[in-house]
């Protein structure tokens, strides 16, 4: 039987499934609308795209670290109680699983990948997750180091995540957990004062001359004072003049001197950048009433 457009069409409007899903399903059900439906629906795929347009700002960073090669992903979806369902952390943990074995270079990418370990692609994996947990989820970000020494990771409460790269003299998991953990609370943007952009140190030079405590002062002191606050802000950017976050009296450089060498670092905040759902519970549920 030819599957035509109108049918691929009223399929979808009746199921939210992709136009693909949606082809299939009729090309396997010979036309049959009903059948169609069911099967999506067996699939976990009737309901996955309507929920596609929610806001998912919620969820979970996870890592994995397998030998020399670490990953770290943000997985998001719409509530606090499903980003602590154990089934969703699990999920997460399986896609930073899967970046380590693909290798994607984007989220576009990985989404159009078919898993090894069970011959889906992950972007239908994804959608039966959805059916199954009833919320949108999405795969947000990741990244993947494939390091020459050590790689070493910390997440914090699923919320803020690192992953690190360094070249040890012995290899020390708990230093590099340490200062992943550093990293972690004090957010540094740079490794080292030679990474920061000349444009940076100029926009913050120029922001500080501007303010007003120094405008009655002679040109002289004020360069030397503007000068003063910008390295204090410049080195509170920098990993390596940070106080270590366990032991004050130590900068990271300190720390790590003779030690390692930080090759480089990724730190996630938890749906950083992505609108919030604003809707409280209660207007949830009686939105939800009225269908």
């Amino acid at each position: 039987m030819e599957i035509k457009a109108s049918m691929v069409k009223e399929l979808r409007d009746k199921t939210g499934a992709g136009m693909m899903d949606a082809k299939k399903a009729l090309v396997e059900t010979d036309g049959d609308m009903d059948k169609a439906v069911e099967l999506l629906r067996q699939k976990g795929m009737a309901s996955a795209d309507k929920k596609m347009g929610r806001i998912a700002a919620e969820g979970t960073i996870a890592s994995v670290i397998d030998g020399k090669v670490g990953a770290m992903i943000e997985v998001n979806c719409e509530t606090d109680f499903v980003a602590k369902n154990e089934e969703f952390k699990e999920f997460a943990q399986d896609m930073a699983k899967a970046v380590i074995a693909m290798n994607p270079s984007s989220v576009e990418e990985f989404l159009g990948m078919t898993c090894p370990k069970c011959g889906k692609k992950i972007e239908d994996i994804v959608k039966e997750k959805i059916a199954k947990i009833g919320e949108k989820i999405t795969i947000r970000r990741f990244v993947k180091y494939d390091a020459n020494c050590c790689v070493n990771t910390y997440i914090h409460n699923g919320k803020i995540g690192v992953l690190l790269e360094a070249k040890c003299t012995n290899c020390d998991e708990s230093l590099t957990k340490d200062i992943c953990l550093h990293i972690a609370s004090n957010a540094p943007e740079f490794i080292s004062r030679d990474q920061i952009p000349a444009s940076v140190i100029e926009e913050e030079r120029r922001i500080e001359m501007g303010k007003e405590d120094l405008a009655k002062k002679p040109e002289n002191i004020r360069e030397k004072i503007v000068e003063g606050r910008v390295n204090k802000l410049m080195a509170e950017r920098c990993l390596l003049e940070q106080p270590f976050v366990k032991n004050p009296d130590l900068t990271i450089a300190q720390l790590i001197e003779g030690k390692c060498e930080i090759v480089r670092f990724e730190r996630y905040v938890l749906g950083e950048g992505l609108e919030k759902r604003q809707d409280d519970f209660a207007a949830e549920v009686m939105n939800q009433i009225k269908g």
